[in-house]
C-alpha cells in the first residue's frame, strides 16, 4: 500500500541528501538545507488552506511536486493550466497543483502503486531541480 510513510521511506531512502520537516499536518522534502524550497511535499491536514482537496477524509493526502516548465507543459498544455477543470478531490489522478500551478507544481491525492510508480520520474524531475538550486546557490 502507497500511503505517506511509504511515500516518505521512499524519497529518503532513493536520493542522497534528503531533509524532511514536518509543520502543520505538512511533510516537506528539501535537498541538504535548503528549506526554502521544497521539491516534494506530503500535505495530510483538513486545515482550512486545503478544503479544496478535502484531506480531511480518513487515509486522503496529497502528493505535491515541482517540476519543469517542460515536464509541467508536457503534462497539462502550454501556458497556464487551467485549474477550474480539476477535480481535486478526486484521488489517484495527476493534475496540476490547486495553488500552485504556475510555479510548475503537480499534485495527486492518494497514488496507488501504479500511479507511484509512474510518479517516480516526476520525483527524479523534482529532486534534481532542487539539487541543481542548491547548487546554483554555492557558487
Amino acid at each position: 500500500m502507497v500511503d505517506e510513510a511509504f511515500i516518505t521511506h521512499y524519497i529518503t531512502s532513493t536520493f542522497a541528501g534528503v531533509e524532511t520537516a514536518v509543520n502543520l499536518g505538512y511533510t516537506f522534502f528539501f535537498y541538504r538545507d535548503d528549506h526554502q524550497h521544497g521539491f516534494a511535499t506530503i500535505a495530510s491536514n483538513g486545515n482550512p488552506h486545503e478544503v479544496i482537496s478535502r484531506l480531511d477524509r480518513p487515509g486522503v493526502y496529497r502528493l505535491n511536486l515541482g517540476v519543469s516548465r517542460a515536464t509541467f507543459e508536457a503534462l497539462f498544455g502550454v501556458g497556464k493550466a487551467d485549474t477550474g477543470g480539476y477535480d481535486y478531490t478526486a484521488l489517484d489522478v495527476l493534475m496540476p497543483h490547486p495553488d500552485y500551478a504556475a510555479a510548475h507544481c503537480v499534485c495527486v491525492l492518494s497514488p496507488s502503486q501504479a500511479t507511484f510508480e509512474r510518479l517516480h520520474p516526476l520525483l527524479a524531475e523534482a529532486y534534481d531541480l532542487a539539487k541543481a538550486r542548491y547548487q546554483w546557490r554555492q557558487v
